[in-house]
């Protein structure tokens, strides 16, 4: 879900090439995993799965999407959620509440046979488990890319990680990461291409935001644009009904941020989101290594226990699908 900025971003979001996003990438895992569970699936919602009735929808798109991304040079780093924090609470639950009735919906809609209604709320009902997590560190780990797992939120780990110069952006759909205080925020890179969105086929290309230039271009600082995502909402507060972007900035700006609250949601105390934001738990206890692939084990885990293709597999591991040139996995590393 993560805050609701749009309005205030519009101006400084870049269409950038895939080509151009070369080097390291820190990328929000959960964030992509939602992405690849909701959009690969089949025209009436139902996600790819195994014989067994395994969900492998996460799996297709870390395998596809990471070839992709290494032909570019762009090298992906997986940084995982860890504990939540206690403020997260009512999101987490909020979003279990969302996710099964949209799983209903999504059920009532294919008895009816009304498979655009279905895909709809198929999308609304993924769901990242336990198994999920695994199955993705281990095609990961098979494929040599590194992975790692955050102390707490996935962003905020990944932007301390580009603060640092370990990597040049963070790979997230949500704009959290900038509150967290991403220098440079990428989206769309895990759903770039085409897609069909309620019958129209579009185009989606990856967009680059530099924090440095929201701010100055607002004309606040990030301790004011932390504010406006209070009022709005965040992950870990519900926002003051009827304040969206544009009003909070205007409320920010006048000073009035208190008083709203006073007035709005006097049981709020913006300290510890504030305190979140700005100081989130981050660890210096990774290591960034990309080793060659072990194409056999892919091969193994995706073909013999998860019913892949063998000959798309093998096609995306030589790069030799025709719009992947000819160079073979392990020439990236």
């Amino acid at each position: 879900m993560g805050v609701s900025l749009r309005d205030l971003i519009l101006d400084y979001r870049k269409a950038v090439p895939m080509e151009s996003l070369g080097g390291v990438a820190a990328v929000d895992a959960h964030n992509a995993l939602y992405q690849f569970l909701s959009i690969i699936r089949q025209p009436d919602g139902t996600p790819l799965m195994d014989r067994t009735g395994r969900i492998t929808s996460h799996l297709s798109g870390i395998l596809f999407r990471n070839v992709n991304f290494l032909e570019k040079g762009i090298r992906p780093v997986y940084v995982f959620d860890g504990k939540p924090p206690d403020l997260k609470k009512a999101t987490i639950e909020q979003r279990r509440n969302v996710r099964a009735e949209a799983d209903e919906r999504w059920r009532e809609a294919l008895s009816r046979g009304d498979t655009e209604e279905a895909y709809k709320h198929a999308r609304s009902s993924s769901r990242i488990d336990a198994t999920v997590i695994a199955t993705s560190k281990e095609l990961l780990s098979l494929m040599g890319i590194p992975w790692i797992d955050a102390p707490s939120e996935g962003e905020a780990q990944a932007s301390y990680m580009v603060q640092k110069g370990d990597a040049g952006y963070v790979v997230s759909q949500d704009y959290d990461a900038l509150l967290f205080g991403a220098p440079t925020l990428v989206r769309n890179l895990t759903v770039s291409g085409k897609r069909k969105i309620r019958g129209r086929t579009i185009t989606i290309s990856p967009e680059k935001i530099q924090l440095v230039e929201v701010l100055r271009g607002l004309s606040i600082s990030r301790e004011e644009l932390i504010d406006i995502g209070i009022l709005v909402g965040t992950d870990f507060n519900r926002g003051i009904r009827g304040i969206g972007a544009k009003t909070g900035i205007r409320m920010v700006r006048a000073g009035e941020f208190d008083a709203v609250l006073r007035e709005k949601d006097p049981d709020l105390d913006p300290g510890p989101i504030r305190e979140f934001f700005q100081n989130p738990p981050v660890s210096d206890e990774y290591q960034l290594e990309w080793r060659s692939p072990d194409t056999a084990g892919i091969e193994r885990m995706l073909c013999d226990d998860y019913d892949f293709s063998r000959e798309r597999v093998r096609k995306a591991l030589e790069g030799s699908a025709p719009k992947t040139g000819q160079r073979t996995l392990d020439t990236w590393f």
